[in-house]
C-alpha cells in the first residue's frame, strides 16, 4: 500500500485558523500550544453523578480552557482511589465510551479507570450542539487536545501520579499527536486500531484529499461523506450483534462528515506519518486481518473492517523508538468488541501484561 503522498503541507507549529469563532481560543496550533495544558482542576468543582452505564460508573462534566464541555467517566472509584497509575480511555469517531468489560479488566488489574467523551461526542454531544456544533464535528481535530488536557488534569488532581492514555481509532490519532506536543503529560500510550491513514483508494488518499482541502477553505461545513452501516450493525444486539449501546450517540452510519473536519484529519495523519519521535512507551494493537468496509460480510466483527491493518503497522513505526506492535487474531476494528471471547481475552491479556511490565510497582 502507498503511504500518504501529501505530507509536506502540514506544519504542526502553524495550523491554519480553525474558524473565526475559535480564533481566540486556538491562538495558533492547539497541539503545540502548551500554555493552557496545566490548567488546575479544583476537586470541589468536580461533582460526580451516576452514569448511564449503571453500577460502579460515575460521570462528571469538565470545562476545557476554551469553554467546551466534555464528560469524564470513572469506574469503581473506591477500589482504585489510591492507584498510582490511571488509564484514561479515548473513543473513536461516531463513538463514545460504553465498553464496561474493558473498564472491569483494567480495574481488576489494579489500575484506576477513566474515560472521556470528547466535545461533540456521546455524553458531550448535547452541550456541543447547543453552541451550534454538529454531532462529532469540530472545525479542527486539534481542538481535542484541549479535551485531553482537561481530562488528564482532572485525573491527576484526583491523586493518580501517572496517566496512561488508551485510545481507539480517531482517538488514537488525537492521542498520539497530543502526546508528541505535551511531553510527559502521559506516561504511556495504548492505541487500539488507531486511525493513522484513510482506508480508501490511492486516488482518494491523494488527489481526493487535495480536493477536500480546497473545499474546506471555502465551504468547511459541506458534507463529504459518512460511514457505511455494516460494521455498526454487526456489533449491535438489535441487528444480530453482541453489544448494547446508544445508537443516538453511535449510529450505524455515523454522522455526516464535513470537509473542514476531514481536511484537518488528513493533515493530522500526514503529520503523524512524517514521524513523531515520542519519548514514552507505546503499545499499538490491531487485528491480524483487514476486512471490507464497504459491504456486508460474515467477518465484520472478526477483522478490522473499518481501517487497513497495514496502515496501522506503518504508522506505528513512525511513532517513536519504544513501540510495541501486537496483532490479535480474530480482532474486530475495536478489539474490545471482537466476536469471540478468545479474541477479546487475547486483547485484554496483551494490554494488561504490557502495562504490568512498564508499571511493575502497580
Amino acid at each position: 500500500m502507498m503511504m500518504m503522498t501529501d505530507n509536506t503541507d502540514y506544519d504542526i507549529n502553524d495550523l491554519p485558523d480553525a474558524d473565526s469563532v475559535f480564533a481566540d481560543a486556538l491562538d495558533g496550533d492547539v497541539l503545540s500550544d502548551s500554555t493552557n495544558s496545566d490548567t488546575p482542576v479544583e476537586l470541589s468543582e468536580v461533582a460526580w453523578q451516576p452514569d448511564v452505564l449503571g453500577d460502579g460508573f460515575e460521570c462528571t462534566t469538565l470545562t476545557t480552557s476554551d469553554d467546551a464541555q466534555i464528560t469524564l467517566v470513572r469506574y469503581d472509584a473506591a477500589a482504585t482511589a489510591h492507584a498510582p497509575v490511571a488509564v484514561l480511555y479515548v473513543h473513536g469517531f461516531s463513538d463514545y465510551f460504553f465498553q464496561t468489560h474493558l473498564a472491569q479488566a483494567v480495574s481488576v488489574a489494579g489500575f484506576a479507570f477513566y474515560a472521556v467523551d470528547l466535545r461533540g461526542f456521546g455524553r458531550s454531544m448535547a452541550s456541543h450542539m447547543e453552541k451550534g456544533g454538529a454531532p462529532n464535528m469540530v472545525p479542527e481535530l486539534a481542538l481535542h487536545a484541549r479535551d485531553l488536557d482537561a481530562a488528564v488534569a482532572a485525573v491527576k488532581a484526583l491523586g493518580h501520579q501517572q496517566v496512561v492514555v488508551m485510545a481507539h481509532s480517531m482517538g488514537g490519532l488525537v492521542a498520539a499527536l497530543w502526546a508528541a506536543n505535551r511531553p510527559k503529560k502521559a506516561a504511556a500510550l495504548v492505541l487500539n486500531a488507531p486511525w493513522f491513514d484513510l482506508n480508501e483508494s490511492d486516488f482518494l488518499r491523494g488527489p481526493g484529499t487535495a480536493a477536500i482541502k480546497v473545499l474546506a477553505e471555502f465551504a468547511p461545513t459541506t458534507v463529504v461523506g459518512s460511514l457505511k452501516p455494516h460494521y455498526g450493525k454487526a456489533l449491535h444486539k438489535s441487528t444480530g450483534g453482541q453489544w448494547e449501546y446508544n445508537v443516538d450517540w453511535k449510529p450505524f452510519s455515523g454522522f455526516p462528515v464535513q470537509a473542514g473536519w476531514m481536511a484537518s484529519v488528513r493533515r493530522a495523519q500526514s503529520r503523524l506519518n512524517a514521524g513523531l519521535d515520542l519519548d514514552i512507551p507505546v503499545l499499538v494493537l490491531a487485528s491480524t486481518k483487514t476486512g471490507s468496509a464497504k459491504m456486508w460480510h460474515p467477518r465484520l466483527d472478526s477483522t478490522d473492517s473499518v481501517l487497513d491493518v497495514e496502515h496501522i503497522a506503518k504508522g506505528a513505526a513512525q511513532l517513536g523508538s519504544d513501540v510495541t506492535f501486537t496483532q490479535i487474531s480474530g480482532g474486530a476494528h475495536d478489539l474490545a468488541l471482537s466476536h469471540t471471547p478468545a479474541a477479546r481475552e487475547d486483547y485484554f491479556d496483551a494490554v494488561i501484561s504490557w502495562l504490568a511490565k512498564h508499571f511493575p510497582t502497580q
